[in-house]
């Protein structure tokens, strides 16, 4: 990707700005300093994508003031783990903003990302998972990738996966979501050969401690070729899944 120092330095040269112009815009790289966050502008250029915005534990003025700033700079705009009635505030600012409410994520395309090289399909054990996966989705979606879903697949009735065989042939990366014994991406790994970015979340009932049982199973998982992030880590999945899927 054309790096933006090399994009100033070539409307300098061309005579697009001024000086004075590269400068204001050249001032807030490597970082941008707002005494409450520091904006790695850079990020960008670095991964791809610009920083992703954390909503839990910020205020709506901290979220508004960081993505306004984002915004500035013409990248697109993913914020994780945003409640409602945080995001409405938001978007009395920010008026452009989507959101995805089962993802609790909201996002602003601002340009068109290039696209992957294959199909990310992202699959569920059951339909309570579906918000970790719906935040994979929106990841996977501004990173520009083409996805499919398939949800409500899980090892309680095999039967429902193996009706969706011929979509888990065509896929590049297959993201699996689930809770209570965490058993599905192995199942998947066993009748593929892509690679499964396993997602434990925090489904299931007292013993599966929210989320730790599943994700215990995830990392014994048999099958090679299966990788595990966080617990209700969707937004970790889909960032991996779209980094494979650019190589």
């Amino acid at each position: 990707m054309k790096s933006k120092l090399e994009d100033i330095l070539n409307k300098l040269h061309r005579g697009e700005i001024t000086p004075k112009n590269a400068l204001q815009i050249l001032k807030d790289f490597p970082y941008q300093d707002l005494s409450f966050a520091k904006i790695d502008h850079h990020r960008e250029i670095i991964r791809g994508f610009p920083e992703i915005i954390y909503g839990l534990g910020k205020t709506d003025s901290q979220i508004s003031k960081i993505a306004q700033e984002i915004l500035k700079k013409g990248s697109n705009l993913l914020i994780t783990k945003l409640e409602p009635s945080v995001f409405k505030k938001i978007k009395k600012k920010i008026p452009k903003i989507h959101y995805n409410a089962l993802a609790k994520a909201a996002y602003l395309k601002q340009k068109k990302p290039s696209l992957g090289k294959g199909k990310v399909i992202i699959m569920t054990a059951g339909t309570s998972d579906i918000p970790v996966a719906e935040e994979a989705f929106v990841t996977c979606d501004i990173l520009g990738n083409e996805i499919e879903k398939i949800y409500d697949v899980g090892v309680a009735g095999l039967h429902r996966l193996f009706g969706e065989y011929g979509k888990i042939k065509e896929a590049r990366i297959i993201i699996t979501v689930a809770g209570m014994e965490g058993a599905l991406p192995s199942v998947v790994a066993g009748i593929t050969n892509s690679p499964i970015i396993a997602v434990p979340t925090s489904i299931g009932y007292g013993a599966s401690f929210n989320g730790l049982a599943a994700l215990l199973a995830m990392l014994n998982s048999c099958p090679g070729g299966v990788a595990v992030v966080n617990i209700d880590n969707g937004f970790g999945a889909g960032y991996l899944a779209s980094l494979i899927n650019h190589l």
